[in-house]
C-alpha cells in the first residue's frame, strides 16, 4: 500500500503520518491542472522504493523500447524524464503524465523512465513550494565541481539569500536529489529531460547539438548554476540534459502543443542518434 499524497503542513512528517492509499492519483488530482482521473490512472505510476523527506513515495512509470527493433533490444537508448523538481510547478507534472500516454500512442525507439513528481512534498504542501520539505532547492543540490564554495557563494551574493533557492548544507543532502544521483549510475540514462516552468524557453546542457525548439519553446541557453541538474549531469557527467521551461506553472500546454513538443523531441533524438 502506498502512503497517501495528502497535503503537508509546514513541519516535517514521517511516512507513518500518512494514511495508506492504493491510489497515488488521489491527491495529485487536486493539485494538477488539466488532468483527469482516467489519465492519471492510465499512467500506472508505481513506487520506486525511494521516498521524499516526509515519506511520500517517488513514483515512476517505465516504458520499454519497442520489441520489433533488434538493435534497440540489445542497446536501447534510455531517457529519464523528470517533472516537478520544484513543487510549485505543477504544469510540469501534467506534461509528464500526458507524455506517458503519448509515448504509448507514438512510440519511439527508446526506453523511457518517467518521474512526474520528484518533489511530492513541495507539490502537495498546504501552499505548494519550490523547495522540498527541508527548504532546499533540489535543483541546486547536485554535486557540481567546487560546490562547497560556489553554491553557498552564489546563494548569498547573487540571490541575496533567497530562501526559495537555498542549495542546502551540502551537496546531495536531500533524499530526492540523492535518488536522481543514484539513477544516473543504476539506470544510466543517455538523455535527461527536466520539465520546469514558467520562463517559456528551452535550455540545454551537454555534449551534443541541442534542439532548436520543442513546440513553441525555442532554445535560449540561460547559463549554468552551481548545484543544478543541468550543470552536474550535462557538463560534469556528459549526459545531455534538455530543460523545458513551460510558459505557465499552473496552466499546462494544450493537447496540440503537448503533442508537437513530443514529436519535436523525437525528431531531435533521431537526428542526433539518440
Amino acid at each position: 500500500m502506498l502512503p497517501a499524497f495528502a497535503g503537508a503542513g509546514a513541519g516535517t512528517r514521517t511516512a507513518a503520518a500518512h494514511a495508506p492509499s492504493a491510489d497515488p492519483c488521489f491527491a495529485l488530482l487536486s493539485r494538477l491542472p488539466g488532468i483527469t482521473r482516467a489519465l492519471c490512472q492510465q499512467a500506472q505510476l508505481q513506487p520506486t522504493g525511494r521516498s521524499s523527506v516526509q515519506g511520500r513515495p517517488i513514483l515512476v512509470r517505465d516504458l520499454p523500447a519497442p520489441k520489433n527493433n533488434a538493435k534497440n533490444a540489445a542497446h536501447p537508448t534510455r531517457v529519464l524524464v523528470i517533472g516537478a523538481i520544484h513543487g510549485d510547478e505543477p504544469s510540469a507534472v501534467t506534461l509528464a503524465l500526458n507524455w506517458i500516454a503519448l509515448a504509448q500512442q507514438i512510440p519511439a525507439n527508446s526506453e523511457w523512465r518517467f518521474l512526474p513528481a520528484l518533489n511530492p512534498d513541495g507539490l502537495l504542501a498546504a501552499k505548494a513550494t519550490r523547495t522540498n520539505a527541508h527548504g532546499v532547492d533540489l535543483n541546486r543540490n547536485f554535486p557540481t565541481p567546487n560546490w562547497d564554495h560556489e553554491a553557498p557563494a552564489y546563494w548569498q551574493t547573487r540571490t541575496k539569500k533567497d530562501p526559495r533557492r537555498w542549495p542546502g548544507a551540502k551537496p546531495l543532502s536531500e533524499p530526492e536529489s540523492r535518488y536522481i544521483f543514484d539513477e544516473m549510475d543504476s539506470y544510466q540514462p543517455n538523455l535527461i529531460v527536466s520539465i520546469h516552468a514558467p520562463y517559456g524557453v528551452l535550455d540545454f546542457d551537454g555534449p551534443v547539438i541541442p534542439p532548436q525548439k520543442l513546440g513553441r519553446l525555442y532554445l535560449d541557453q540561460i547559463g549554468i548554476y552551481p548545484g543544478s541538474l543541468g550543470n552536474y549531469a550535462g557538463l560534469t557527467r556528459g549526459i545531455p540534459v534538455v530543460t523545458i521551461e513551460l510558459q505557465h506553472a499552473l496552466k499546462p500546454p494544450n493537447a496540440a502543443e503537448t503533442r508537437q513538443m513530443w514529436l519535436d523531441l523525437l525528431h531531435w533524438m533521431s537526428a542526433r542518434g539518440l
